[in-house]
């Protein structure tokens, strides 16, 4: 058993089954911690993706252990969300098999049987050499990424508000926006509002049967939040006790009263977004009901638009909802829902929990959508989660890069599509697979056949892309030369905006700057023999590419 390094399942089982024929049932192995091997009290998502039970991680934080999962990975602690609906769908597994809900595990208990069986598979030859803070430091440097990140200064306040306008694009603010990696004191002037902020129409939708879960979660804490903080507002009341009604009806009449409060009544979103109020309209996101649904996600994206309230709504829940509705809800639902995850996705402090929750991959998906509002909101939302590094690694582990190229030859939103990718050519992993993709053929085609770019921005940040791209890649000059970039970056030098000449005239000086290579682009191999070997040919990579990456607001 021990000492043999194979075992890749954990499984210290504390998990006591009822009597009679509940014994014979087997809980979904999703339900089971992978490290307690128990039904989860408290289940939480971890910075990896991985769910675990709150204790368990606290016992792993705590002795500096990191297990490895079934797939060979290894789960990263660094940040934990609570998992609201798994707890709750838990304990309705339970109920509807007759088995006793889980209760808390014993800290030390668990702890003591972690040690025995770290011990027990530790290989004796490297007990003394194992060094598990490693992992752990690579997780305080996920947790602090943001210095990795390209810098953001928005034009205007994330709480500034205009009408809502009927094509994205006809914002002049919106064809403006470029990347200007180096500079941090040169303005992104990105929308910070939602394209669907302010909608009021309604349409069908069907989604999962979670509903009942959520339902029981504010059941239970209704009585809690009511008594907690300062006093309701008659209109936060009159809302809240609508919203939980079980009429119909009524619901309805709530949420499209506190949309409207919401929309017109600036004043009162901070003061409306209380764990009371939340916890009333959390199961209404999922309702199975079209109106009551449309108006609920169209009030959470009001209430989003505030600053102080993009972490509450995090911390409260609401991304998984607002993820199964983009995966199956009606369109109109999936507007709001992806409006409000753009929302949400403003604040530095819930994009890494917003990319640990599975929001990339949907958020991806409706890049395609036919409507042009959930177009224009899930590129900006997966720009902004692309800011930091840990959404940059798992974009690209969806394999995006690709399907990105691909929808900058095709698609309307040139300009934000490649924000995106700029970002991710920002990592090591991003260039690679941008490259691989034949992504620098695909950007300098763009710039040689004007036609495709229809205003500057997408120039800007077609040529940003590239100067990207061409920073810590041993392969970008081959590349660049068989795409003939050089005579495309010089045309841009004579007619293209000042910051697209500017990034123009760096790469070409980068290029050129290359030591030991000729003017045509290859290794003067000659010179390199008769100067005494390869020793003394480099490639100098530029370094803190793009700066600190802190937005601000």
């Amino acid at each position: 058993m021990g000492g043999n390094g194979k075992h890749r399942r954990w499984k210290i089982s504390f998990y006591h089954r009822s009597s009679g024929s509940a014994a014979d049932k087997q809980p979904p192995k999703e339900f089971v911690c992978p490290v307690s091997g128990s039904l989860m009290f408290d289940p939480v998502v971890v910075s990896s993706g991985q769910t675990f039970d709150r204790v368990s991680v606290d016992v792993c934080r705590e002795l500096g252990f990191v297990p490895v999962m079934e797939d060979g990975s290894r789960p990263e602690f660094g940040a934990v969300f609570p998992n609201l609906a798994m707890k709750q769908t838990i304990f309705k597994w339970c109920d509807s098999s007759g088995i006793e809900h889980p209760s808390k595990p014993d800290y030390g208990s668990l702890k003591a049987a972690v040690l025995t069986k770290m011990e027990s598979e530790r290989p004796p030859s490297s007990s003394s050499s194992r060094s598990p803070p490693d992992i752990r430091f690579s997780e305080r440097e996920l947790l602090r990424g943001m210095a990795e990140n390209p810098p953001v200064i928005f034009s205007h306040a994330a709480t500034e508000l205009n009408p809502r306008v009927n094509h994205f694009y006809s914002s002049s603010s919106e064809e403006s926006v470029v990347v200007v990696p180096p500079s941090p004191l040169t303005p992104l002037p990105l929308t910070t509002r939602p394209a669907c902020y302010s909608a009021s129409t309604s349409s069908s939708s069907s989604l999962t049967e979670i509903t009942d879960a959520i339902e029981t979660i504010t059941q239970q804490n209704s009585s809690s939040d009511a008594g907690a903080g300062a006093a309701s507002s008659p209109e936060e009341e009159e809302v809240v006790r609508k919203m939980r009604s079980v009429d119909i009806a009524l619901q309805e009449e709530g949420t499209i009263n506190l949309r409207k409060l919401t929309r017109t009544r600036e004043d009162m979103r901070v003061s409306l977004c209380t764990q009371n109020l939340l916890s009333a309209l959390r199961p209404l996101i999922v309702s199975r009901y079209s109106v009551v649904q449309t108006n609920a996600i169209a009030s959470l994206v009001n209430l989003s638009l505030e600053k102080p309230n993009k972490v509450t709504i995090v911390r409260s829940g609401f991304v998984p909802l607002l993820i199964d509705v983009m995966k199956s809800g009606s369109d109109e639902s999936q507007e709001h829902a992806t409006g409000a995850l753009f929302s949400l996705a403003l604040e530095d402090e819930n994009k890494m929990a917003i990319g640990v929750l599975g929001a990339l991959q949907p958020l991806m998906h409706e890049l395609r959508s036919e409507s042009e509002r959930t177009r224009h909101d899930s590129a900006l939302a997966l720009y902004h989660l692309t800011l930091i590094q840990s959404n940059r690694v798992k974009l690209i582990k969806l394999n995006a890069v690709p399907t990105l190229l691909t929808m900058v030859k095709s698609s309307e939103a040139v300009s934000r599509i490649l924000l995106i990718l700029c970002n991710l050519a920002a990592c090591t992993e991003g260039r690679s697979a941008v490259l691989d993709a034949n992504g620098v053929g695909i950007l300098v085609g763009m710039l040689r056949e004007e036609s495709e770019l229809d205003s500057e921005a997408p120039r800007e940040n077609c040529v940003a892309a590239l100067y990207a791209l061409s920073h810590g890649s041993m392969r970008f000059k081959g590349l660049a030369k068989e795409a003939r970039l050089v005579e495309v970056l010089k045309d841009v030098e004579v007619r293209g905006s000042q910051r697209a000449r500017e990034k123009a005239k760096r790469i070409l000086q980068m290029m050129k700057s290359r030591r030991g290579e000729d003017d045509d682009g290859e290794i003067d191999w000659e010179g390199v023999m008769e100067s005494g070997g390869l020793s003394r040919t480099r490639y100098r990579v530029g370094t803190n590419l793009l700066g600190s990456n802190s937005t601000n607001f």
